[in-house]
């Protein structure tokens, strides 16, 4: 294994260094078409394949983050940048395996960029009722000579029927209060604390309050495309209940997987690439040891930094508390 710095995170490691977690993964000849066959299994399979022998109208939500229209080299597994049609042709044969996997009241959400965003809202809306377009902003990205830097992600939401859930009160910001407003000396829809003044939001579809994952975070691995877990947290808390099962079927190094995991979820993942595979296992493993989500605490999502405005206005009051009490123990003569 690579020698890295000691403070680098990043899951990385060779098929041969992570057997023992490859060896966890279920091997797609073993599917079956009960769904306690493939229930919380991470299963190594082109999905076109699989999905044929998935049981039906099993999964409650479909998060999918298939390759974007870019030539890329996912470790070995090499996406090849096709035309629009083939493309768009593309985007309806895994969709078409995936459906008939849905529940009635199953929610969708699909990753891609703004390329790949184009062809892929028009197909889900030959689908499924579309009911909105989320653009996040990922900040990383190449600077261009003659072009508009990339920093933006699109996730398009859409539901089988119009009968779906949607848990609004899970996944409202907590945002700091700037110029609090009170009615009779009162606070007005937003709390008054020691760490600051702060207010829950109602969610909009822009959302700027997400880092990707990087070298540091635990969550990170040397995926070429790895999505947050903060990112996946909101569509499964928004669009599951605990114990739905979370459907992936380009599952990657694992983020759906691990994130269904810490949040009570049930999930069936496939990703062809054996070593990302294992990398996810390996997440798995940590995730039984702490379940925790950057930016995500007590149930609340937290706007970027104000998390950390709030821990370091308590450790003042604290630091102020403390001295007020040793003032009145010993006063200054």
């Amino acid at each position: 294994m690579k020698e890295k710095a000691a403070r680098n995170r990043t899951i990385d490691f060779t098929i041969e260094e992570g057997r023992e977690y490859l060896d966890r993964c279920m091997r797609a000849d073993a599917v079956s078409g009960t769904v306690a066959s493939v229930v919380n299994q991470f299963i190594i399979g082109d999905c076109m394949e699989v999905m044929d022998k998935m049981p039906r109208r099993f999964v409650d939500l479909l998060v999918a983050d298939p390759p974007y229209n870019l030539a890329k080299d996912y470790h070995g597994n090499q996406f090849n940048k096709k035309s629009r049609e083939d493309y768009r042709a593309y985007t309806i044969a895994w969709l078409e395996k995936a459906i008939p996997l849905l529940k009635k009241t199953a929610s969708i959400y699909v990753c891609c960029d703004w390329r790949s965003s184009l062809v892929i809202g028009d197909v889900l809306y030959h689908y499924f009722k579309v009911r909105n377009r989320i653009t996040w902003q990922r900040e990383k990205g190449r600077g261009a000579l003659t072009n508009w830097k990339n920093g933006m992600e699109d996730i398009w939401f859409a539901t089988v029927s119009n009968e779906y859930t949607f848990n609004l009160e899970d996944v409202k910001i907590r945002k700091k209060v700037i110029a609090p407003y009170k009615v009779e000396g009162k606070p007005k829809d937003w709390e008054e604390t020691e760490g600051g003044n702060f207010r829950n939001t109602c969610p909009s579809n822009f959302w700027d309050d997400i880092s990707i994952p990087y070298w540091s975070m635990p969550e990170n691995t040397a995926h070429p495309a790895q999505k947050p877990e903060k990112l996946i947290a909101k569509l499964i808390l928004a669009s599951s209940r605990e114990g739905d099962i979370v459907f992936d079927p380009f599952a990657g190094s694992g983020t759906t997987a691990v994130t269904a995991k810490k949040l009570r979820r049930r999930f069936v993942c496939v990703e062809q690439n054996k070593r990302y595979g294992a990398w996810a296992q390996k997440r798995l493993e940590m995730a039984e040891a702490d379940p925790s989500i950057q930016g995500y605490q007590n149930g609340v999502f937290w706007e970027r930094n104000t998390l950390t405005e709030q821990r370091k206005a308590l450790n003042r009051a604290k630091e102020n508390s403390a001295c007020a009490c040793a003032e009145k123990k010993h006063p200054s003569r």
